[in-house]
């Protein structure tokens, strides 16, 4: 910081001299005022090379290029959110400090621009995993760059952007990412089965074996088992389902069918900007926020695809559709029952909405150190945007919106979101820290 304090203070002195002799050449003009307004602009030039601008544009175009060139499902498209994430926090904490980076002990020279290296890790990482969108993320690039003045600093903070970005990129090689994971479907009470209408095979199966990127495995967190077919606990749990999860004859409310509908795609990278903007964060804040959120999102996922492929419980369409095999004398089969919403195809428990809600509470309460969120996000689904000011109001909805929407018991939600809590606040302690 020193170095570019006596670099601004020069560029200053320098500036004030050009006024000077200008003011002796052109009657009226005052060199204080010039020398006032040249080094207005260095120091908003150095503020805005430490301002969240840049950390929330380029993860906005970390979201539109994963969903044009992958298309994924959501728990997928959070794995490569996260890969940006990790490069951009390590880009920058490794120039400016105040956070200790994620696996990995590097350093900047504190000239080099933080801005233009968190634009070259997030665009290194993003061309490296989508080639075909190279010309668009160049130009975003070039963009970028465009905002912070040339010079020594400028292309020091490149140079580390592409090292942060490549240190990602190997150290996510060969960590399961699409691997073939068998589960094969047997018809037996409470197992597992493809679900209508599409009765497709288990969805991206090989998320339960991905190598975590805080965890130490995707059992670490793993739940006990879900309630035996003959409880009274399973039995509340499909009976709740099935009054208030139906497509029709619903004892469902229209604020409640709302919920269900909003929670299905969230713009969470959207609201985790605005909440940095309305906050004034600095660009190392920010860049926190996005990593300690998206990582333990991810490992919430794993988790709960770890879960999934573990315990094999099927999905209420299919309980409530053969009540009359589980052998508990409460429950009772509803042949042509249909949920509000088109179950995904994967197991009910762990619910892994509600486990990455958890871990995403969990994760802002640490980072942010309080339990007012202070979110606005907006559903891709309905439109519309909801306010959460604390982290339970929004844990609470999002375990209703899975049972409402037909979709999960909610001890699969409870579980989930309980246990995405833990594995977070575990994570918190080892990754993301205050440096001393």
């Amino acid at each position: 910081m020193r170095n570019r304090r006596a670099w601004s203070a020069t560029r200053t002195v320098v500036a004030g001299l050009a006024c000077a002799v200008l003011a002796l050449a052109l009657p009226g003009t005052h060199a204080s005022a010039g020398a006032g307004r040249t080094a207005g602009a260095a120091h908003r030039a150095e503020q805005g090379e430490r301002s969240a601008a840049t950390v929330i544009e380029w993860m906005r175009t970390a979201d539109a290029t994963i969903d044009a060139e992958a298309g994924p499902v959501p728990p997928e498209s959070f794995i490569w959110e996260a890969y940006v994430s990790t490069a951009v926090y390590n880009a920058v904490v490794g120039i400016e400090g105040r956070f200790a980076p994620y696996k990995w002990d590097q350093r900047a020279p504190r000239t080099a621009s933080s801005a233009a290296a968190a634009a070259s890790a997030a665009h290194q990482v993003l061309r490296h995993h989508f080639p075909g969108a190279a010309p668009r993320l160049d130009a975003a690039l070039t963009g970028s760059l465009a905002k912070i003045p040339d010079g020594a600093g400028e292309d020091e903070g490149v140079a580390f952007g592409k090292l942060a970005a490549d240190h990602i990129i190997g150290l996510r090689r060969d960590d399961g990412r699409g691997a073939s994971v068998p589960f094969p479907a047997r018809p037996h009470p409470g197992v597992w089965r493809p679900t209508p209408p599409g009765h497709e095979p288990f969805a991206n199966a090989w998320i339960g074996r991905l190598r975590p990127l805080l965890l130490d495995s995707p059992h670490q967190f793993r739940p006990g088992p879900p309630p035996a077919l003959r409880s009274a606990q399973y039995a509340k749990d499909l009976n709740e389902v099935a009054a208030y999860g139906g497509r029709t004859g619903s004892q469902r409310t229209p604020e409640q069918t709302d919920t269900a509908r909003y929670f299905t795609n969230l713009d969470l990278l959207g609201a985790l900007g605005d909440h940095a903007t309305r906050h004034g964060f600095g660009i190392a804040e920010t860049a926190r926020l996005y990593a300690a959120a998206n990582t333990a999102q991810v490992d919430a996922v794993i988790t709960a695809w770890d879960a999934k492929l573990h315990y094999g419980t099927w999905r209420p369409v299919t309980a409530i559709r053969e009540a009359d095999t589980d052998g508990n004398p409460a429950t009772r089969p509803d042949r042509h029952w249909e949920p509000l919403l088109v179950t995904p195809a994967h197991p009910d428990y762990l619910s892994g909405h509600a486990t990455m809600g958890g871990a995403l509470m969990r994760a802002l309460t640490g980072v942010l150190g309080t339990s007012r969120v202070d979110l606005h996000i907006r559903s891709s689904t309905t439109g519309t945007s909801r306010h959460y000011r604390y982290a339970h109001e929004y844990e609470r909805d999002v375990v209703d919106a899975r049972v409402w929407g037909g979709i999960h018991t909610r001890t699969a939600d409870e579980v989930g979101n309980a246990t995405g809590r833990q594995l977070a606040a575990w994570a918190l302690r080892k990754y993301f820290r205050p440096m001393p």
